[in-house]
């Protein structure tokens, strides 16, 4: 006995699929071992927490435990805590309780995982989590792994406020326990608070720089992105893939072809090229760098394609008027059986704009909704609305918009007044300025364009009223900003 319930532990242990666990637990449950204390503990492992396992086997086996310790609510805690559920490792938690299971540091650190990952409404709750009040109570707040659990739930909902709290609170804080911290104010939007806990650590490591790096980058502030990606090669800190998708991505808000050519033979030395996520930021910079032969290149070599590859590819083609290559690489796409998004329409439907293919145009909306239960957003109605008025069809646009299920609003009336503009139509273009008036009646360039089509057609007045009107309301004119120059200064136009 004691030979076959080793063989099904090592079995288990080696396990690469839910196919061979059945066959492994069906054996144990032959040998009368399915109780076994180490054969049951593989099988339970990696059905629940294994990438190739299955929460709904697990949580099956975990019911048919007398008396699960622990150790198994842990595994089960720390499963949910990965799943699409992360709410049931807190049901958990609260049944362990009440079967009066000890907790442990490991359950606090999975179930505080599960809670960062859960929606929370409730402000008290954002800034003081029921089960940070637990770990006090239940005297954890001594171990450091617990601590940093809750340092980076509350950095995960921007409450740094409780994260510097619990960071305070924290005895022999670590590069974690910082970078945690870090991410808190990253989190809130709060920059130059984040750049001053960095600059304090005693020790920075990869995930402290690159959640700057990342910081900046999404903050639209690719310029300190790129020089703290500098001083981090500088120190020799080695980036990582989330580090080296974010300079991408800097690149590409700066227009900054050279350095994001750098970075792809980097990437290419360093043994990065076969990362998925950064040959779709690469096809991304080189596309919106004008570099469409470079993209191509790139994404022809793939060969695996992510949806965000082919999403990448298709709004590409679509963005340099190359129409007919976004539908053939959306033919590839679906003939690969993978499924499109609310992306690769909208991606679509822009090419179909930019080629006047209106009847082509309208059955992709339908079929989105009808064939792929993909829901129209504004955004779609907005590329509907410009393919509609680039062929003149300016009622049938304007039908749109007021038939719209969802609320609309200014960019799409926008566009539609944009196309008055270029047909011509006074009629329409007072009609749709009344309505922007109702929604954005400070945003001046909507008056401008009304005027334009006035003056075109000869009504002078008509133009100086649309001008009183703008000056009465406030109305103002965005100004317009490029970037130029090798230094990347700002240059205003108004």
């Amino acid at each position: 006995m004691q030979s076959t319930s080793q063989t099904l532990a090592s079995m288990a242990e080696a396990c690469l699929s839910m196919q061979q666990l059945k066959v492994i637990h069906g054996r144990a449950l032959r040998s009368n071992l399915h109780h076994h204390a180490i054969v049951l503990a593989k099988i339970f492992r990696f059905a629940a927490v294994s990438p190739g396992g299955c929460l709904r086997y697990a949580d099956r086996l975990f019911s048919q435990i007398y008396q699960p310790n622990t150790f198994f609510y842990n595994i089960l805690i720390r499963g949910y805590s990965k799943s699409s559920t992360p709410s049931r490792s807190v049901r958990l938690f609260n049944q362990m309780r009440r079967n009066s299971v000890d907790t442990d540091g490991f359950t606090f650190t999975f179930l505080l995982k599960s809670r960062s990952r859960m929606r929370i409404h409730s402000p008290s709750i954002m800034a003081s989590d029921e089960i940070h009040g637990a770990v006090l109570k239940l005297g954890f707040c001594l171990h450091l792994f617990v601590m940093n659990a809750l340092i980076h739930l509350y950095a995960a909902r921007g409450v740094p406020a409780s994260a510097r709290r619990v960071f305070d609170e924290t005895a022999g804080a670590d590069s974690v326990s910082w970078s945690g911290l870090v991410a808190a104010h990253v989190r809130a939007g709060e920059l130059e608070l984040a750049r001053q806990v960095f600059d304090e650590m005693p020790d920075r490591d990869v995930v402290s720089w690159t959640m700057m790096v990342s910081g900046y980058a999404q903050a639209k502030r690719p310029k300190e992105a790129l020089e703290l990606f500098m001083e981090m090669r500088d120190a020799g800190i080695k980036p990582d893939e989330v580090t080296l998708v974010s300079v991408i991505s800097a690149c590409t808000s700066l227009g900054d072809l050279q350095m994001g050519v750098e970075m792809h033979r980097y990437i290419l030395e360093n043994g990065f090229g076969w990362m998925v996520s950064l040959c779709n930021a690469l096809i991304d910079m080189y596309a919106k760098c004008g570099c469409i032969d470079q993209a191509w290149q790139l994404f022809n070599s793939m060969e695996i394609k992510s949806l965000i590859t082919w999403n990448s590819m298709i709004s590409a083609c679509a963005k340099h008027g190359n129409a007919d290559d976004a539908f053939m690489v959306f033919a590839r796409m679906l003939d690969s059986c993978t499924r499109p998004d609310k992306i690769t329409f909208l991606a679509i439907l822009t090419a179909y704009a930019h080629k006047g293919c209106v009847n082509e145009g309208y059955r992709l909306f339908e079929s989105m909704q009808r064939d792929y239960g993909i829901k129209a957003e504004v955004e779609h109605y907005g590329c509907m609305v410009d393919m509609l008025g680039r062929a003149g069809r300016l009622e049938d646009a304007y039908g749109l918009i007021t038939g719209m299920p969802i609320p609309c609003n200014d960019v799409v009336w926008g566009a539609l007044l944009a196309a008055c503009r270029i047909h011509g139509d006074v009629e329409m273009g007072e009609r749709v300025l009344k309505k922007l008036m109702e929604l954005r009646p400070d945003k001046g360039g909507y008056y401008i364009l009304l005027r334009d089509i006035y003056v075109a057609a000869g009504q002078r007045a008509e133009a100086i009223e649309v001008r009183r009107a703008m000056d009465v309301n406030g109305a103002t004119k965005t100004p317009g900003w490029s970037w130029v120059g090798e230094e990347h200064s700002p240059h205003h136009s108004s």
